[in-house]
This record gives structure tokens, sequence and C-alpha cells, in this order.
């Protein structure tokens, strides 16, 4: 998931509306967004970086299924699938973060449940403003390091970024 932002969350019994749709690609990803509508209120948008992957878990490239389900309109919209690995300033809070067994995807990868997981656990009051960027798998077995300053997280091994967090609060 790249990016989660809104006006607010919605809440339990909320009557939500989500409309999905492709809002490009590139050569073996495609970005899919989503809306969260409550009473004609637009909640959330939430942008999320797709990979297609064989069953070896390698990335694949986008089939021309995948068009005849979005349509050809998301071919005009060039995807990055570059992301940038921000510093992180030498005053952030460090500590250890074990991976648990339902931490992992069916290819061994660490799911985005994980790193929700971090962010809830670091930030105990409402969020205004969530950005979750995946740079680099995190895999079985990895000792992970979880970062923390004001507004950022990071999930780090062997002091590389492998997960970013920006937020902002309510």
């Amino acid at each position: 998931m790249r990016r989660v932002e809104g006006a607010r969350w919605p809440r339990y019994l909320d009557d939500v509306t989500l409309t999905t749709w492709c809002g490009g690609v590139g050569a073996a990803w495609a970005e899919r967004r989503t809306n969260f509508e409550f009473d004609g209120e637009l909640l959330l948008e939430v942008a999320a970086l797709w990979v297609p992957t064989d069953v070896t878990g390698h990335p694949v490239r986008i089939r021309q299924d995948f068009f005849e389900v979005y349509g050809d309109a998301c071919r005009g919209r060039k995807i990055s699938g570059r992301v940038t690995s921000p510093d992180i300033p030498d005053d952030a809070r460090h500590r250890s973060w074990p991976l648990r067994e339902a931490d992992f995807d069916i290819v061994g990868h660490v799911n985005n449940a994980a790193a929700w997981l971090a962010v809830s656990q670091v930030l105990k009051v409402p969020l205004r403003y969530v950005s979750v960027t995946h740079h680099q798998a995190l895999e079985r077995d990895e000792q992970v390091t979880l970062a923390d300053a004001p507004g950022r997280l990071w999930l780090l091994v062997d002091g590389a970024v492998r997960v970013s967090v920006e937020y902002a609060l309510t």
C-alpha cells in the first residue's frame, strides 16, 4: 500500500461505499486506487501498488487479462515502481521488532498487516494521514528493527529501510 489519506476514518457500522479502479500501470505492477465514501462524503483515498508474482514469488509482467478486468484506460498513465529510501534522523528511537508466523504471506514475505501493527503499537491516537511504503520485502528469519521519530517510523534490516511510514495526527 502506497498511501492512505482522508478526512476521517470509517466508523463501526458506517454503510461505506467503495469505488476501485486502476490508476495506471508499469511493466510489472499496477496502481489500484480505492475511495471510501459515506453519505456522499469522501472519507479515504487509498493508492496501492500491486505486483503480480509467479509461484516462486518473483514479479511477472502485467498480462492482457488484467486489462480485460480493469480496462484499457489505465494504460494511459505510467506508474513508476521506484521508491526512494528515506533518511532516518539520528534521534530516532530503535528497538527490536519480532515477526510472527501470521505476519507472512503465501510467498514468505511480511504482509501489510505487520506494518499496520507497527503503526498501531507506536501510535495510540487517531490519525489524519498515513502513508506506508514498502521499499523491499521483509523475509522470514531476518532480524527486524523498528525505528520511530515524530511523524515517521521505519522497519529496518541491518540498518536498511524495508518499510517506511509517514503519518499525521488528527
